[in-house]
């Protein structure tokens, strides 16, 4: 009957999955491919979807150039807690990381430069012994080699599980950023969302050139919890970086198809200034040793 009547029954297709995502800022169906293509954007509304600590890396240094660091750094389990052990694993299954944070040195756009990234996929990228070590060393190799250092931040803050030994990261990664400064080597951070807790507290905000991408999350504790906290109603907008651009708290927000060009133009500054100033040390040499010609013995 069903044949007489010029019917046909598809066969339904097995579509792979994996394939498709949905963007959460417009609703539109993207491939994957092209997802992953322009690093995370959405190709309809600019969306920025969370990306990997490796994918980070690979939109700013060139290509073949990325040698990572620290590699053999293993967390471990200071204070015995339930359970930190299968949350490790699921989130190195989950990230492809080992951790939540990946360092190393490479050239951004022909400048040689050392870097570290956050993985929000790694326990809401937490700050632990090992992230904050990786940051600490990715600011010494850089200080070594006397070159700027580059750090992406996304994070939940210090990671709970670690107790105390987290939070002296805020104290060790600060004051490796603190001899940068000291050395005349420029630091950019740049904060993708969210950006809060620990981290935010400490190494993230010290850039000497603070940005970040469009609508991320930025502050110490969210604003559920301030607002709960203080019984008010916080402004439009609060503590996206928008809010903060215009409040002074970051210098510019920029969409992460063009953060390699924004950083490397940054840098390419303060190289031009260093020479600048070096020349003009060069001249006051020179013009003090004319004014005060050697005496004879």
């Amino acid at each position: 009957m069903v044949a007489s009547m010029g019917w046909q029954w598809r066969k339904k297709k097995n579509i792979p999955g994996g394939l498709w995502t949905k963007c959460p800022g417009c609703g539109a169906m993207l491939q994957r491919k092209k997802v992953d293509e322009t690093f995370g954007v959405c190709t309809e509304c600019q969306f920025h979807f969370k990306i990997g600590a490796r994918q980070r890396i690979a939109s700013l240094i060139d290509d073949g150039t990325f040698a990572e660091i620290a590699t053999d750094l293993e967390t471990k389990d200071p204070l015995g807690f339930g359970g930190y052990s299968d949350t490790l694993e699921r989130s190195r299954k989950k990230s492809g990381v080992d951790e939540a944070a990946v360092a190393g040195h490479g050239k951004l756009d022909g400048i040689p430069v050392g870097i570290a990234a956050l993985d929000f996929n790694f326990v809401g990228g937490s700050m632990g012994v090992v992230v904050g070590t990786r940051v600490m060393l990715a600011a010494e190799l850089a200080l070594e080699r006397r070159i700027p250092l580059v750090v992406v931040s996304t994070s939940g803050g210090a990671r709970m599980q670690e107790g105390a030994l987290s939070l002296m990261q805020m104290a060790k990664t600060s004051a490796a950023i603190a001899r940068l400064g000291e050395a005349g080597l420029p630091y950019v951070s740049v904060l993708a969302d969210p950006c809060t807790g620990g981290v935010i507290a400490s190494y993230a905000a010290l850039g000497d050139v603070i940005l970040a991408e469009p609508h991320a999350l930025v502050g110490y504790a969210g604003p559920r919890v301030i607002q709960t906290t203080i019984g008010a109603q916080l402004p439009e907008g609060f503590q996206k970086a928008e809010f903060l651009l215009d409040h002074g708290f970051v210098d510019r927000i920029v969409p992460r198809p063009q953060m390699k060009a924004e950083i490397a133009t940054c840098l390419r500054y303060f190289s031009a200034r260093d020479d600048r100033r070096r020349r003009l040390e060069g001249l006051e040499l020179a013009a003090t040793a004319v004014a005060k010609p050697p005496q004879p013995d």
